[in-house]
C-alpha cells in the first residue's frame, strides 16, 4: 500500500516529515500539529489558545484531504504541563467544540516534560478515516 502526502494549501513547508499521509483506503495519518499558524508562528503563548491552533491545524489537514471533523477516529493529546490542563478543562471544553463541533473521537492525553519546539505547550495527532 502507497500513501501519499497531504500538506494544506499555503502551509510552510515541514521540514523532514509530513503534515498528513493518506493511505490508498482512506486512513488518514496527521503528524503532531502544535499551537502554531501556517506560517510557523506562535500567536498565542497560551494552553487554550495553542489548543484551539493545534485543533484547527489538524481540521485543515483533515480538510485538505478530502474530509471534514466527523472523519477524526482519533486524537493523541501530548501537553507539558497537566495542571494547567485540569484547572482549564472548561475551557479546553468550549475551545475543543469551536473548533470540532460535538464529535468526540477515542482520545488518548499524554503528560511530557517538553516538546520540540519550546513555545509548544501542546501537541496533538490524529487519524481519520476519509470516505472514498
Amino acid at each position: 500500500m502507497t500513501a501519499k502526502p497531504i500538506q494544506p494549501e499555503g502551509w510552510a513547508p515541514p521540514l523532514g516529515y509530513s503534515n498528513g499521509m493518506m493511505a490508498e483506503n482512506g486512513v488518514l495519518f496527521v503528524g503532531g500539529q502544535i499551537g502554531w499558524t501556517a506560517a510557523k508562528v506562535f500567536e498565542s503563548l497560551d494552553f487554550i489558545g495553542q489548543m484551539e491552533q493545534a485543533l484547527r491545524n489538524i481540521l485543515a489537514v483533515v480538510e485538505a484531504a478530502g474530509g471534514a471533523a466527523e472523519h477524526l477516529t482519533r486524537l493523541t493529546w501530548y501537553v507539558t504541563d497537566k495542571a494547567e490542563y485540569l484547572a482549564r478543562q472548561g475551557e479546553v471544553g468550549q475551545a475543543y467544540r469551536r473548533v470540532l463541533g460535538k464529535h468526540f473521537p477515542a482520545m488518548t492525553m499524554v503528560v511530557v516534560s517538553a516538546l520540540i519546539e519550546d513555545e509548544a505547550l501542546i501537541e496533538i495527532e490524529a487519524t481519520a478515516v476519509i470516505p472514498q
